[in-house]
């Protein structure tokens, strides 16, 4: 029953958003959309890492500047067709990712987060200072739009609105499989503790480095998205704050769940969309909100619903029902007592 309920669900919400472009105003809310899958895609990397294997990752948008540079680099400097771009995005993150994630999880909890931090803003240096590479500050412009796959043609908002959700569903659903996997339930039991992880004869470092080179596989191909949705790159891509923005995804939905960053990725944005008219002041709304969410709500709104349905699924189908009370058997008058 539960797995029907799940099934129902995740169909309900795929009709939602193939239907979502017809209910649409304009292309500028497609636009919204599509921004907010990409970065769906890449919260969903940083879940694995963080939700699932307990290390917070800081330099997270960082490698999802590389994918977008990788695809801007090789298809603007050196003519390479976007698709074949796009496929080096995630493995050049992963490849990266490999030697950062080889030094830093030798560190743990906050050092390992700190030490994240500083190779994020290594990254977001390299992309400003390194014009021969990069093009600097003055960014990657005139990126291509993916190429047409028969009569698909992607120049056109509705269709990379559709190419963009493909990739989304298709992360879902590989994060699915590896998080009900054994694969994730190591990955569990590393964030429960190491010495618990250990005593069960997991190896420490092979499986974290697993969860971060996927976890920024993901963050890679993410960038190669939005490369060729936005065609135009700047340094501010590898700005921390977008790891930040992720994990605030993360927070409001529910950390270490499969649909809570999908849900933070896409409320949050919206939220801030129409709270425009209040300008400026806008984020004076939005931060109260953000902290009551955090209080009332501390493991995010789909971690929330979960616990809920467990307890419930705790209680017991039906109360005890109580033993009947014998009533008292009323004596005659002048009965003769023994």
């Amino acid at each position: 029953m539960k797995l029907v309920n799940a099934r129902t669900g995740w169909s309900l919400l795929l009709l939602l958003a193939l239907a979502f472009p017809f209910m649409a105003g304009n292309d500028y809310h497609l636009t919204v959309m599509s921004t907010a899958y990409i970065y769906a895609i890449a919260t969903v990397g940083l879940n694995l890492i963080t939700g699932y294997t307990g290390q917070f990752n800081l330099a997270h948008s960082g490698f999802m500047a590389v994918g977008a540079y990788t695809v801007g680099i090789l298809t603007v400097d050196h003519g390479v067709p976007f698709w074949a771009a796009f496929a080096l995005s995630g493995l050049v993150a992963a490849f990266i990712g490999f030697f950062v994630g080889l030094v830093s999880l030798r560190l743990k909890t906050h050092f390992f987060s700190i030490f994240t931090l500083c190779v994020g803003y290594i990254m977001f240096l390299l992309i400003e200072k390194w014009e021969s590479l990069t093009h600097g500050t003055v960014g990657i412009v005139g990126i291509p739009a993916p190429e047409s796959i028969g009569p698909l043609d992607f120049s056109e908002p509705r269709t990379q609105y559709y190419m963009v959700l493909f990739f989304l569903v298709a992360s879902l659903w590989i994060m699915h499989r590896i998080v009900h996997s054994l694969l994730g339930r190591t990955f569990v039991a590393i964030r429960n503790g190491d010495e618990l992880a250990q005593a069960l004869g997991i190896n420490l470092m092979r499986n974290k480095l697993l969860a971060f080179m996927l976890s920024v596989f993901f963050s890679g191909m993410a960038g190669g998205l939005y490369a060729g949705y936005v065609r135009f790159l700047g340094p501010g891509v590898a700005g921390v704050e977008h790891t930040f923005d992720m994990t605030m995804y993360m927070l409001v939905g529910g950390i270490g769940t499969l649909s809570g960053p999908l849900l933070g990725a896409i409320a949050v944005p919206w939220l801030t969309q129409y709270l425009q008219f209040l300008q400026e002041y806008r984020f004076v709304v939005f931060g109260p909100v953000l902290v009551l969410l955090v209080i009332f709500l501390p493991h995010g709104i789909v971690g929330t619903w979960l616990n809920r349905q467990r307890r419930k699924a705790a209680l017991p189908a039906t109360a005890p029902t109580p033993a009947p009370r014998l009533a008292a058997v009323p004596q005659e008058k002048g009965a003769r007592h023994a």
